[in-house]
């Protein structure tokens, strides 16, 4: 760990004895969990690999790789895809750099071509930027024969020039791959000519209905590489997940070799399960408040700072990142101005050389502390960090295991610490351990078949290339596209001519879709006084985050929004520092469309299906900051937004409601509170966040004519999450009810039955009624 002021060295079980020995910290450190160190296993490089590369990597330090990298890199070698599925800090990047590098030193000794070609993929600019040191690095040590540059939303005019006519590594995300290199493929045909490998890193991030758009992006390369003759090898590297193999087969419609023995040695990591305390203050109903995870992780983070203990703190969202450093720069600047100059803040939407600074600061140790959004959690190497803080669940085993491995990467003993949110989940988590550390990471959900995903993907791969009737065949479009190619036509977007389809327009299809589902153009945020832009917020989420009224935070400032301008895509913000944060409220309704299957559960019935969703942005709530107290309701006026989807339902008889004691006065107010309940549930089950889904009770709906609870994915034709929760159903229910009779709570709060984005101000709920109705759908 990190030298401590008086010269002695805090282990991680030492610094987290310091965080809750103080005797009003005591009770909330709820479980601290020993992962023990473990020992290294070595293997023999394999043989076809090029010796200048494993002089190379030898003269960065590593004389003999750990097994599974010299597993997967013979796989690659071999012309095999292969997904390497091991744990942080195991070694990832070298098992694809190496084959990578070997093809391009081959590739050079072919004279008058090109020679081979390689295409990385990351889903973030910093761990792309991350990727480009390291190889820039080992190129040093090659020669001309290794030539990577980056191509993203960051490069100039010049750097894209260079890097279309000389590089022979292009690191890249899914977005340029789909707006700016597959349209242009024509002046990328040498490139794709020579297309030898595609490395697609941190793959379980494409999961979703971005995973759905990234399928298909993946698809249509291999299609205009195929048209130039090219067959590239895909080597793909994940967080330990379940059935990577199955996984990377859906998301490159190839099949997929699967490494995941991690033979990699790491220190011992102390990870702490943490829940803040209850405070006097009292919410929505009278329900009791716990103090909020963002003002317990800040805390916790100037405690570690002070230590010289070098941490991230993860947290759910920008104005989090934003609130929990402002908090630390302001407790550290009390005891030493200078440590407070050592904590910054890291999200999406800063300027490109905002996040360069920061990533240079991290990497050099002159930062302390950081509070970053999730921007920062895939696989950028942070050598030194000594501790990572969770701000919450982050949605998905997989994502914490990511996370709490951003500490330790030297080998040295880790502490990561998980605060729990008010919220059913996380509340559910720091008193079920076991849930955390006995359990497998989730499967990767995505579904490439999805039309609202499948159409616009053929329409651009169309304008690429004319679609015959073999990309409709397996492990390319598959079937579906032979029932929506028909349906384009009808809409005048394609033209059959012979036996193949065309686009008929001028705009480019690729500039018709968002791949990461954002909905649109994003928002800019304006200083009304200046005109500086400030940064961006997604479409999606501008209702919700930067309405008239809504405190915004950017760089440790605070801004209100004076004006949305939703026709222009510009919210005007002033500077200001009111004390109390904003929370957006919306109302919903819903309708069946179609109902696929219907299970029999005794005289109850589990449904999974199509519906329409409308919902609104009707007012925002202001909360007192530390306390998250409702200081009043402002309405709003914003238009409503329509959403075809995916859901799960159930449906329970006048019989069964009587059964389980749920008389009419309370009956909504019972399936209202279990329908947020296994809302706040279901990331335990399937790879979403809370906010990937959405819900709906109601004591009669009009398309079932039964008392009926709606869960729903929050994105057009679903993300294969309320699908996930119908074949799930009865270990999701089933932890949807202990969760609720576990909570301390008297009537309901936060932690069990309350949620945060509820458009009736959890009004009606009925703790006792949910958990009965429960039990007795469950007896089914």
């Amino acid at each position: 760990m990190s030298e401590h002021p008086d010269g002695r060295l805090p282990s991680p079980r030492a610094a987290l004895a310091r965080l809750s020995g103080r005797a009003e910290r005591a009770s909330r450190l709820t479980h601290t969990e020993l992962l023990p160190a473990r020992a290294g296993r070595h293997a023999p490089w394999p043989e076809a690999l090029r010796g200048e590369v494993v002089e190379a990597v030898a003269a960065a330090g590593i004389e003999r790789p750990w097994a599974h990298q010299a597993r997967a890199v013979e796989l690659a070698l071999r012309g095999e895809s292969v997904v390497l599925a091991t744990g942080t800090a195991s070694g990832k990047s070298l098992a694809y750099q190496a084959p990578v590098i070997s093809a391009l030193l081959d590739g050079q000794e072919a004279p008058g071509r090109r020679g081979a070609t390689a295409l990385y993929l990351a889903p973030t600019k910093a761990l792309a930027a991350d990727q480009l040191r390291t190889l820039r690095r080992l190129a040093a040590q090659l020669g001309t024969a290794v030539r990577p540059a980056s191509y993203d939303g960051d490069t100039g005019p010049e750097e894209r020039a260079w890097a279309r006519q000389h590089a022979n590594l292009l690191l890249t995300n899914p977005d340029m791959l789909h707006r700016g290199l597959l349209p242009a493929h024509r002046r990328w045909s040498p490139f794709l000519r020579a297309l030898r490998y595609v490395v697609i890193d941190e793959c379980h991030v494409y999961r979703g209905v971005f995973g759905s758009h990234v399928s298909q992006v993946l698809r249509r390369l291999r299609r205009v590489a195929a048209h130039y003759g090219a067959e590239p090898t895909f080597l793909l590297a994940s967080a330990t997940t379940a059935e990577p193999g199955v996984a990377a087969a859906r998301l490159t419609g190839l099949t997929v070799a699967e490494v995941t023995e991690d033979a990699s040695p790491r220190g011992e990591l102390v990870f702490a399960l943490w829940e803040p305390p209850l405070t006097e203050e009292r919410g929505e109903r009278g329900a009791p408040v716990r103090r909020t995870a963002t003002a317990e992780t800040a805390e916790l983070l100037t405690d570690l700072a002070a230590d010289r203990v070098r941490t991230v703190a993860f947290v759910r969202s920008r104005a989090a990142a934003e609130l929990v450093a402002l908090i630390a720069q302001e407790r550290l600047t009390g005891t030493d101005r200078a440590l407070a100059g050592r904590v910054a803040a890291y999200r999406g939407g800063y300027l490109p050389e905002e996040r360069r600074a920061l990533e240079r600061a991290l990497h050099s140790g002159e930062l302390l502390g950081l509070a970053a959004t999730t921007a920062l959690e895939l696989g950028v190497d942070i050598a030194g960090l000594d501790a990572v803080l969770l701000a919450g669940y982050p949605g998905t085993r997989a994502s914490l295991w990511q996370q709490a491995g951003r500490a330790g990467r030297q080998r040295q003993g880790a502490l990561a610490v998980l605060v729990a949110r008010d919220d059913p989940l996380d509340t559910y988590l720091v008193h079920h351990p076991e849930a955390l550390f006995q359990r497998p990471v989730e499967s990767t959900v995505l579904d490439p078949a999805n039309p609202y995903v499948l159409a616009p993907h053929l329409c651009a791969a169309a304008a690429e290339l004319p679609l015959t009737e073999a990309d409709a065949g397996p492990g390319m479009f598959d079937a579906t596209a032979a029932e929506l190619l028909p349906k384009l036509a009808d809409r005048g977007l394609l033209r059959r001519r012979g036996a193949s389809w065309y686009w008929t327009r001028r705009e480019r299809p690729a500039d018709l879709v968002d791949i990461r589902g954002q909905g649109g153009e994003p928002v800019r945020v304006v200083e009304a006084d200046t005109g500086r832009l400030l940064g961006t917020v997604d479409a999606a989420a501008a209702h919700a985050t930067v309405h008239e009224g809504a405190v915004h935070l950017h760089q440790g400032r605070t801004y209100v929004v004076r004006e949305l301008d939703l026709e222009a895509s510009v919210a005007l913000v002033e500077a200001s520092s009111p004390p109390w944060s904003t929370s957006a409220r919306d109302v919903t309704e819903l309708s069946v469309l179609e109902t696929d299957v219907t299970v029999p559960w005794g005289e109850a019935r589990l449904c999974f299906g199509s519906v329409e969703v409308t919902h609104q942005v009707v007012s925002y709530l202001r909360r007192r900051l530390i306390t998250g107290e409702v200081l009043g309701e402002t309405r709003l006026d914003l238009p409503p937004r329509t959403l075809r989807t995916r859901a799960v339902w159930w449906t329970m008889t006048e019989d069964q409601v009587a059964d389980a004691e749920v008389d009419e006065k309370i009956l909504a107010g019972a399936l209202h509170a279990a329908e947020h309940a296994a809302i706040g549930m279901l990331p335990l089950f399937a790879t979403c966040d809370r906010w990937d889904i959405g819900g709906v009770s109601t004591a009669l709906h009009p398309d079932t004519l039964l008392p009926t609870v709606f869960v729903h994915d929050g994105h057009p034709g679903g993300a294969g999450f309320a699908e996930r929760a119908f074949h799930t159903a009865r270990p999701w229910l089933a932890a949807t009810r202990d969760a609720i009779a576990a909570c301390e709570c008297e009537a309901g709060c936060p932690s069990c039955i309350q949620s945060p984005k509820c458009g009736n101000g959890n009004d009606p709920l009925d703790k006792a009624g949910a958990i009965r109705l429960l039990a007795r759908l469950l007896d089914g």
